[in-house]
């Protein structure tokens, strides 16, 4: 496996805080975490990632493998000193997540999985974005990148933050919208049972990307995984509930650091 890249990071929070990592999902950047990260506590050292190939990350040619991106990952927290943190992934974000907690157990404090399946095989996005996806050429389009983002919400969500985000989403070139498709459809469901940090699964009670169904899957391979619902939203549910989110990741967080130091202790 190559070298790992280096990741734009957004952080935030005292240099003592809880330290939490957040990956995004597919096409976004670090700066989907934007509504999240104005309402955390300072107690909460927060280091959003920006994943090879998006925003203004390097792309490769090739390598948007999972275990490259979780990787990179790793190496973002090493060089941000941070040993062990909280990995609070969205979507695509949420099974690198879970990849760095396979590849590197002692880097994962505890994962909070948003809008999260054990894999995007067998997904309605394998099959109404999934081709799309493999069709693109350069220069993406616009309006088919923007019924992507609202699709992934059941309420409303601030105008000039959607534009943002289809801005940040058009920033990836067309090859890599299609190697992300591969990434999209590894399966390490067999591995999961090997994760022992403690899960939080998050969902919107109207995402019809992420169902019941596959929550219920990730909740069986992820014993004693905690479950949280919000009700209304939809995929994009941190940016539909943020206040919400942020409230539930900074406890997460807090609890996940308070069990580690009586470990400790």
């Amino acid at each position: 496996m190559s070298s790992p890249i280096r990741l734009p990071v957004i952080e935030q929070g005292t240099p003592d805080g809880v330290p939490v990592v957040l990956i995004h999902g597919l096409g976004d950047s670090a700066r989907s975490f934007e509504p999240i990260l104005d309402r955390l506590p300072a107690s909460v050292r927060a280091l959003a990632v920006t994943l090879r190939g998006h925003g203004d990350a390097p792309r490769p040619r090739g390598g948007y493998d999972l275990r490259r991106m979780a990787a990179d990952v790793r190496a973002a927290m090493e060089e941000c000193g941070i040993a062990s943190a909280v990995v609070a992934g969205h979507s695509m974000g949420a099974v690198v997540a879970t990849r760095l907690a396979l590849d590197a157990p002692e880097r994962v404090a505890g994962l909070v999985l948003a809008g999260g399946r054990g894999t995007w095989r067998g997904s309605v996005l394998e099959e109404e974005l999934f081709p799309g996806m493999l069709a693109m050429t350069d220069p993406v389009d616009p309006a088919w990148v923007r019924a992507f983002r609202e699709s992934t919400c059941a309420g409303a969500v601030p105008a000039a933050f959607l534009d943002m985000v289809v801005s940040e989403s058009l920033e990836l070139p067309a090859r890599v919208w299609r190697a992300l498709v591969a990434a999209m459809r590894e399966d390490h469901r067999a591995e999961l049972p090997r994760i022992a940090a403690p899960a939080l699964l998050v969902r919107g009670g109207a995402d019809g990307l992420a169902t019941a169904a596959d929550q219920d899957e990730l909740a069986r391979l992820l014993p004693g995984a905690r479950r949280a619902t919000y009700e209304g939203a939809g995929h994009a549910v941190h940016w539909e509930q943020p206040a919400r989110f942020a409230f539930d990741l900074a406890a997460f967080a807090a609890q996940c650091a308070r069990s580690r130091q009586a470990v400790l202790v």
